[in-house]
């Protein structure tokens, strides 16, 4: 299904024309010549509404189909590890000629009254590769968003096995019902796994109907367990579950920073993390945190989150020393390396403890059209505090390696 937009004028080319094409560029040798010349749209514009809807899409169709006729032939022909980040020259034209479309068209008034021209949506929203990866992520612009309610992947779903160091056989805590009163004989060795998602409840609530750019409001869920599935000796029991809902609310952002850097976003959350086990095993908190995200050339991303505890009373606390091991917020330096690999490393802290991950994920088979493969092989280096919640003030180095379906 087409997705129409209506831009207001004046319009700002740079941040809209990833999902869109308006005119037409020579075809590479063996792609049919399908599109008509760029007048074909400017005739649409003096139409009736329904008309000119019609007229748009009838015209961006074939538009459509030589872009993916020319991304087709330049995909076969590059030898780049590179080849699928960007575009290719002839596409990124296609894009370059909808620039100079826009820029030099004036806008009429549609049936509403409201001043704008129509484009159309060619590919698939919030999993379209022609918008950055943060744009995709977070449904920053109107052209890289998904439906209200859709269900998406938040954090990597993994499936992993993982071996340690050392394992946490006898938790403790501060508070005296919190700390174990004998050990249990857990394996180094586990299965991990992963499950994170989330779904936009609304967008549009700050930033401008008839603009580019949207905010959005998301709830999040992530729950990561430790199997023992290697243990006989216990019955292979779960050592731990770790519950955590959240509630975001996204805002992009444009400012242009040094070094070709764009802070794409900005945030707030709320999260409530707990293991659901009872005392003296028992671990939860609450916090609030403000985040940041920011990009450069869709290969380096880098987002980063502060957070404050909400007090609760002692009593109650499962775990008061918590912020001296998990610190007070943490970065992500993102890295796509090519069209296959990722890497991506973490700190938690901010403090003289903390923690440290680096993840790197490697595409398995090719996306269907335009998309990317959400399946990837996944391995993980965690070295420090608070690799699960029962482990906050436990110190250790695990390893895994899995299976990761990213951003399905």
């Amino acid at each position: 299904m087409k997705r129409f937009h209506t831009f207001a004028a004046p319009l700002t080319v740079g941040m809209t024309l990833g999902g869109f094409a308006w005119a037409q560029v020579p075809a590479p040798a063996g792609v049919p010549e399908r599109a008509e010349s760029a007048a074909a749209w400017q005739s649409c514009l003096g139409k009736p509404d329904a008309e000119r809807l019609s007229c748009f899409d009838q015209w961006a169709r074939g538009q459509h189909e030589l872009l993916s006729a020319i991304e087709d032939k330049s995909r076969a022909a590059e030898t780049s590890p590179a080849r699928n980040v960007a575009p290719s020259a002839q596409a990124s034209a296609v894009r370059g000629q909808v620039a100079a479309a826009l820029a030099t068209t004036q806008p009429v008034a549609d049936g509403a009254g409201s001043a704008g021209i129509i484009g159309v949506g060619l590919e698939q929203g919030c999993r379209d590769r022609q918008f950055s990866e943060l744009s995709r992520f977070w449904e920053l612009e109107s052209g890289s968003s998904c439906p209200t309610f859709s269900l998406r992947g938040f954090q990597p779903n993994t499936v992993a096995i993982a071996g340690s160091n050392e394992v946490n056989r006898q938790p403790t805590s501060p508070n005296p019902i919190n700390s174990a009163t004998e050990s249990i004989d857990y394996s180094k060795q586990a299965m991990r796994l992963h499950l994170s998602l989330r779904t936009k409840l609304a967008s549009g609530l700050l930033t401008p109907k008839d603009g580019t750019l949207r905010d959005s409001l998301w709830a999040a869920y992530s729950q990561q367990s430790e199997w023992q599935a290697f243990n006989s000796r216990l019955s292979r029991p779960f050592r731990n579950t770790d519950h955590m809902p959240e509630l975001i609310y996204v805002y992009p952002t444009t400012l242009q920073l040094p070094g070709g850097w764009l802070w794409r976003y900005s945030g707030v959350g709320l999260a409530h993390q707990s293991n659901g086990q009872s005392d003296p095993l028992s671990r939860s908190w609450n916090r609030a945190y403000v985040m940041a995200g920011f990009e450069k050339d869709n290969r380096f991303n880098v987002q980063m989150r502060l957070w404050k505890r909400l007090s609760e009373s002692a009593e109650k606390d499962n775990n008061p020393d918590l912020t001296r091991y998990l610190g007070r917020g943490d970065v992500t330096v993102g890295w796509n390396i090519d069209s296959k690999n990722s890497l991506r490393a973490t700190y938690t802290g901010f403090n003289k403890r903390g923690s440290g991950r680096i993840e790197w994920t490697h595409t398995l088979g090719d996306g269907l059209g335009n998309r990317f493969s959400g399946l990837r092989l996944y391995t993980a280096l965690f070295h420090g505090y608070g690799d699960s919640l029962l482990d906050y003030n436990f110190k250790r180095t695990v390893f895994s390696i899995g299976l990761s379906l990213v951003d399905f």
